[in-house]
């Protein structure tokens, strides 16, 4: 009992000390003071789609096409700005996309990257509701593992960034994912409009290669930081980051594996299956046979 409240009372300490380290900017931003908050925001979130899960099982799913559109046009908003504050003010700062080391003065442009950041770190907070949507009109199977592991694990993992590295080299990933988000909230927001708009929705499978090439834009950078000696981020947060993106990238390639390749090839399989003397009887949407699979 005496090692484990030695070992606990050291992590304190380190956790105390780090944060004498961290950007004097943000202190008294919201969120930031403590780490605790975020934390209890992220397994509020597990719990509620647990619990919610499990109160929707005896009940009819609801539908909620207009407040899941609304909710979908904001981020995309929320997103947009984010990208635009990031791109114009790295470009006023004449940025390395390469390696850029964080300026902490009180730089107008600098300031507002740190703004810019923080919401983006908040913006995963406002995307836990993607999950509650999904409980709430009972579509569990796109509540999977990488779902919940990515929802859950970027909330947290931006509140450090925020806290040590609100600029410099933090602003890329969070550029291009931000545009990304507007791609993807736009598709989500006019999927919600129902079979009528989703017919000519077209693009999905093109979502998921963005964001693997964001990851392998972000290990690029990152295998280059360490080679060259950049210095950019804490080496910790570095070889994290890697760690971090090899993970999505095994994810995400197994979901567009399974989602575009596997069942493709499966769809094609019936339906020849299904063709009298090899003769076509479904519908084909850019080459590709139709999946009964809705989508989101």
């Amino acid at each position: 009992m005496d090692l484990i409240m030695d070992q606990a009372a050291h992590f304190y300490d380190s956790y105390q000390f780090w944060l004498r380290k961290a950007d004097k900017r943000v202190a008294d931003w919201p969120l930031m003071k403590s780490y605790w908050p975020t934390w209890a925001l992220m397994f509020g979130y597990l719990i509620a789609v647990k619990v919610g899960q499990r109160l929707m099982a005896s009940r009819q799913p609801f539908r909620l096409r207009w407040p899941l559109f609304a909710y979908n046009i904001c981020l995309v908003v929320l997103n947009f700005h984010i990208f635009s504050e990031l791109l114009y003010c790295s470009w006023k700062r004449n940025y390395n996309y390469l390696c850029q080391h964080i300026d902490y003065s009180d730089n107008p442009y600098e300031v507002r990257i740190a703004k810019a950041l923080w919401w983006y770190y908040f913006s995963k907070c406002i995307e836990f509701m993607d999950t509650m949507f999904f409980v709430l009109r009972k579509k569990n199977t796109q509540i999977s593992f990488l779902h919940l592991y990515h929802h859950a694990t970027m909330f947290p993992i931006w509140w450090i960034g925020v806290k040590w590295v609100a600029g410099g080299q933090s602003f890329l990933g969070a550029m291009i994912n931000s545009f990304i988000h507007v791609l993807m909230y736009t598709y989500y927001g006019l999927s919600s409009l129902g079979e009528a708009v989703q017919k000519f929705l077209w693009w999905k499978r093109y979502l998921t290669r963005l964001q693997l090439i964001q990851f392998f834009i972000g290990m690029l950078v990152g295998t280059h930081s360490l080679l060259t000696g950049c210095g950019a981020v804490p080496i910790w947060m570095e070889y994290s980051g890697m760690v971090y993106g090899l993970s999505m990238i095994a994810l995400f390639a197994n979901f567009y594996h399974k989602e575009y390749v596997t069942r493709s090839n499966l769809n094609k399989r019936e339906a020849v299956g299904k063709r009298p003397n090899g003769q076509a009887n479904g519908h084909a949407i850019n080459g590709h046979v139709a999946s009964s699979k809705k989508q989101h």
